[in-house]
């Protein structure tokens, strides 16, 4: 069955572009990410949100000070984004994982990586490539968090059934120690989805 899937992580994402932000702003940072929220910095940080979509947790995290850099493979999405939150200071890229070799290439590291509803557009092998892509970006005790999807795949989507277990392990063997993990529905309605929130630090 896998085969038969897009290639690309991001398939189906550019055509749909319009109204996939308007989705994605139609549910607030807060609301997103409420079963996380105490595991993000309360000063100004250095915050990498992988998978920026339409720029709504990038521009949340920049308003409370944080320095953001929004990494967004899809062009259609990454424009829109950075349109609709200009007032906001974000750096956007265009990097793509499993490697994130534009961000790689840089010296900066970061004390938190966000990955909302991006981790099981990869696959196996890709999944333990950009896990250490993650832990190499972290700073010490800096912190991933990321959202997995359970349910049915949309059509023209590239989706992979990741569990929590397969997740938390591929972590450890990076050197990332699990801090939290929440299950939640789904925010949209949508029948037969779920959401895995994880939380990782890395040593200090």
């Amino acid at each position: 069955m896998d085969s038969e899937l897009p290639r690309r992580s991001n398939a189906g994402y550019g055509a749909a572009a319009r109204e996939l932000v308007e989705q994605y702003e139609s549910v607030s940072f807060a609301e997103v990410h409420h079963e996380v929220l105490h595991l993000y910095p309360d000063r100004p940080s250095a915050v990498l949100d992988v998978g920026a979509g339409s720029g709504r947790d990038a521009a949340a995290l920049a308003a409370l000070g944080h320095r953001v850099t929004a990494v967004e493979p899809t062009p259609e999405l990454r424009v829109l984004g950075e349109q609709r939150h200009a007032r906001w200071p974000i750096a956007w890229v265009d990097d793509e994982l499993p490697g994130l070799p534009v961000l790689a290439a840089r010296p900066e590291r970061f004390d938190l990586v966000l990955l909302t509803a991006v981790w099981m557009h990869l696959d196996r092998a890709e999944r333990a490539a950009a896990m250490a892509t993650l832990a190499a970006l972290l700073r010490p005790a800096g912190r991933v968090v990321l959202s997995l999807r359970h349910g049915p795949v949309p059509p023209g989507r590239r989706m992979f059934d990741v569990t929590a277990a397969e997740t938390v392990e591929l972590a450890a063997e990076h050197g990332l120690a699990l801090l939290h993990r929440a299950e939640r529905g789904d925010l949209h309605g949508r029948g037969g989805v779920s959401w895995t929130w994880l939380g990782f630090a890395a040593a200090a």
